[in-house]
């Protein structure tokens, strides 16, 4: 009978223990407490799957000494502690656990709603420790007939909407990437002008943390907001701006926030702490027995499945052995991906079809290909839920359909793919190849023939094609501080023009508007690759 070994590297509920305890087919090393050097320099090379949570750095030591390791399973959702490229380039699975602690979020952002109306720190803290008696101090406000703005409806902010409505609270829906019946079958009133999201009395963030939502509220937005909105966070650090919301905590804009995370964790030198009108909590999303039970038990599910190669449940980077696939097939797989996000960040809305077509020897992995372009188009949706493994099953419940189909040999290039990325707003097609520098580069954007690498901040400036736009493009970034690192430019039939530059530094909301300004201007998008 064949032995696999896991070794659990943090701790994790006693019930995902004993089951791993209990398998015929696992040797269980618990290495919680063992010192980190230990565990990499004498243990971890014994490990056929390793079970971490956020005190374990899986980083390039680690690694180098996981010698005979296929999978990781952390014990959570967020994976910003893995070096899942590293993980990959070593042909070690990386899985997470993104459910498990579903409820435990939700009933938390409740709690801090609630505190935030009826102040509920602060006057238990007046009885419990000062011992004032002074109920006319503490008038607050009910949740009943509030307006609440809910950015993301996905899998816990829907579920806060739910209990929301139970409160008799009017639901309003922020989220460009799902159907809005999904929102509206509930009575709720779905939205795709953020603007309404801003004009309610309670504002509740619950989106993956990316490039497109970090700072997703700033102090832009706060000024636009009502006097006295209350806004929660129990999300991810860094969806608010924390120096915008501690200036509108501290000017009164805002009357009360309810925060479970920050930025930079541990938060105890955090300047928010100093204010009167926030309550907070030390990242506490996760933190009930029953959210830990399921994490734990889920996590060694997930180790045991992935030892004995049955299955790897949320695989977040490639399940299939890497060995297998010609060389010159695995740079294409890369810049599917980035394509795919690059698409959904020019064509920002709800996805309904992805078309991956392959010209020339690259052609027989269309299949294996579109899969990574599905991952990459939906990751700005989907967050850490979307892998390799979901990513047909996530596009099926979504609507989406995906396509792949092999074409004969381009007549200018020895492999070509084509991504064609079709939503509720148009279609972006977009082709690149690998020239023999392995360099990946863009040859054509909806039917521009441009060339650009995918790489870093990219401007995509579309305008009628007429003299002096060159200029005014560069004195607008010039303006802004914004450094040009290179400039493409391409026309069309139709008497327009496509400038890509790809830029030193992010591009503000404000600079893009100047853009999007100028006279000749027909279309400004923004990615970051």
């Amino acid at each position: 009978m064949q032995k696999y070994t896991v070794v659990v590297c943090d701790h994790i509920h006693e019930a995902g223990l004993k089951m791993l305890e209990d398998d015929e087919n696992i040797n269980f090393i618990m290495a919680a407490d063992e010192p980190k050097d230990k565990l990499i320099s004498e243990i971890i090379h014994k490990a056929d799957v390793a079970i971490t949570r956020s005190s374990t750095d899986v980083d390039a030591n680690f690694i180098k000494n996981a010698t005979n390791m296929k999978a990781i399973v952390r014990a959570g959702v967020g994976v910003d502690n893995v070096d899942i490229p590293g993980c990959s380039k070593e042909g070690i699975i990386v899985m997470n656990v993104p459910t498990a602690n579903t409820i435990a979020a939700v009933e938390l952002t409740m709690a801090h709603m609630l505190s935030c109306m009826r102040m509920f720190p602060y006057s238990h803290n007046d009885l419990k420790l000062d011992r004032i008696w002074k109920r006319e101090k503490w008038y607050g406000h009910e949740l009943s007939g509030k307006k609440l703005g809910v950015i993301g409806f996905g899998n816990i902010g829907s579920r806060v909407a739910k209990r929301a409505a139970a409160f008799e609270m009017d639901v309003v829906a922020y989220d460009p990437y799902i159907h809005p019946s999904k929102v509206t079958d509930l009575d709720m009133t779905y939205t795709k002008n953020f603007a309404d999201i801003l004009a309610c009395d309670i504002i509740t963030i619950h989106t993956p943390k990316n490039q497109e939502t970090i700072g997703i509220i700033g102090a832009e937005e706060i000024a636009q907001m009502k006097d006295g909105v209350v806004l929660v966070n129990c999300a991810r650090g860094d969806l608010y701006n924390e120096d915008a919301l501690y200036d509108g905590l501290k000017s009164g804009k805002i009357r009360f926030a309810g925060i479970d995370v920050f930025g930079k964790e541990p938060a105890t030198d955090n300047k928010l702490l100093d204010l009167d009108n926030i309550v907070v909590s030390p990242h506490l999303g996760a933190n009930t027995y029953e959210s830990q039970f399921n994490i734990g038990t889920q996590a060694a599910q997930n180790a045991i499945a992935a030892a004995k190669g049955i299955s790897y449940p949320h695989a977040m980077n490639l399940p299939i052995d890497e060995s297998k696939i010609p060389a010159f097939v695995k740079p294409f797989l890369e810049m599917g991906q980035k394509i795919g996000f690059l698409a959904s960040q020019i064509n920002k809305s709800q996805i309904v079809g992805i078309k991956v077509s392959g010209h020339g020897d690259i052609a027989e992995y269309v299949e294996s290909l579109s899969t990574f372009v599905a991952v990459g188009a939906m990751r700005e949706t989907s967050g850490d839920t979307i892998n390799y493994v979901n990513a047909e099953f996530i596009a099926k419940e979504k609507g989406i359909k995906i396509e792949a189909e092999s074409l004969s040999d381009s007549a200018v290039y020895k492999n070509l793919i084509t991504i064609k990325l079709t939503t509720a707003k148009g279609t972006t097609s977009i082709s690149g190849t690998i020239f023999d520098d392995n360099v990946q580069r863009i040859v054509n954007l909806d039917g521009f023939e441009i060339e650009f690498a995918l790489k870093g901040d990219i401007v995509l400036f579309k305008n009628s094609d007429i003299p002096g736009v060159i200029g005014s493009i560069g004195s607008t970034l010039a303006n802004n501080n914004v450094n040009i690192a290179d400039f493409s430019l391409a026309r069309n039939k139709d008497a327009e023009a496509l400038a890509v530059i790809l830029v030193d530094n992010a591009v503000n909301d404000k600079t893009l508007k100047e853009l999007a300004s100028l006279e000749a201007c027909l279309s400004v998008k923004y990615a970051r690759l």
